[in-house]
């Protein structure tokens, strides 16, 4: 008899994504929980037109 020995890695292929894609994840909460909110904040309309006004009538 032949001995036959397969060596196949597809499972550690998707174990492999599986952690990347979790390392990924925790890596963008992170940024986005140390940031304070500093980038985050965005402006209503309202807000964005008053400080346009208030440039053009400074300037």
């Amino acid at each position: 008899m032949a001995d036959q020995s397969n060596t196949s890695s597809g499972g550690n292929t998707g174990l492999a994504f599986v952690v990347g894609m979790l390392v990924v994840v925790v890596g963008v909460l992170a940024y986005f929980m140390l940031a304070d909110g500093a980038g985050l904040a965005v402006e209503g309309p309202d807000s964005a037109l008053e400080g346009a006004a208030e440039a053009i009538s400074d300037g």
